[in-house]
């Protein structure tokens, strides 16, 4: 196996854990406490991810997000080959992790929660859903941006604010939408429970508000930079957002 073949292995392995760690952690602690414990629910997301962030974000930037890929494809700082491999695995993970929980909780309570599904809320509009889904995926796409991407930013604590932003969406809207912020959550529970209502909203919400913060981000605050997220770093083996390094001046010979 060649090195290139190698670093493709390793990030589609990546890209499949994060998002499996996410839909197991955070469904589980859904079909656990039968949905009633919002706190519960969303320390499990967030910590998922974090955690998930800290242990792989130098292999991948760890995305772990289809909508996350896509505001960094517009952007340019993933290609669309490797965009394309990233959203098929992060939504395999899902998928993979949804039916694990089937095998683990009994049948009746993966029934009463819909296996963790995002739902639209009793009373709640569509309308109303879709919004939050855009404004929470917006936070979460400028937090990366700006800890994760924009090299000015406190890398260093990139996934405890990442995570910890995904726990306050939850907090703030899980009881309006479901707080999915990330297609290939309710995609991969949906697949496998077979609940697809009002499905579109967790794409188009989350894309959208992606795609904002994105746009926002990279074109003003931080301006156009060549900067990548995946791009592998012959000194440190990872593959996280780069800065382009300078060529030092030849010496002048005597």
């Amino acid at each position: 196996m060649d090195a290139q073949t190698r670093d493709w292995i390793r990030q589609v392995v990546v890209e499949f854990i994060g998002p499996f760690a996410l839909m197991f952690i955070g469904g589980g602690a859904i079909i656990a406490t039968a949905g009633g414990d919002l706190v519960a629910i969303a320390l499990a997301h967030g910590l998922a991810i974090g955690l998930m962030v800290a242990a792989a974000g130098h292999i991948t930037g760890g995305v772990y997000n289809p909508a996350l890929t896509v505001g960094l494809l517009i952007t340019r700082r993933l290609g669309v080959e490797k965009a394309v491999i990233y959203i098929l695995s992060q939504l395999a993970g899902a998928v993979a992790a949804a039916f694990a929980l089937t095998l683990i909780f009994p049948n009746a309570a993966v029934d009463a929660v819909s296996l963790g599904t995002p739902q639209i809320a009793d009373g709640m509009s569509v309308g109303g859903a879709l919004l939050a889904e855009i404004i929470a995926t917006f936070f979460l796409m400028y937090a990366v941006y700006g800890t994760a991407v924009d090299s000015r930013g406190a890398r260093a604590i990139a996934p405890l604010v990442i995570g910890l932003v995904i726990t306050i969406d939850i907090l703030a809207i899980g009881a309006i939408s479901g707080a999915a912020m990330n297609p290939s959550r309710a995609f991969g529970p949906a697949l496998v429970q077979g609940v697809w209502g009002d499905q579109w909203v967790y794409w188009v919400g989350p894309i959208v508000g992606a795609a904002l913060a994105a746009l926002l981000y990279s074109n003003l605050i931080m301006g156009p930079r060549d900067v990548s997220v995946g791009e592998p770093s012959p000194e440190d083996g990872g593959a996280g957002p780069k800065e382009p390094r300078s060529v030092p001046a030849r010496r002048r010979r005597r």
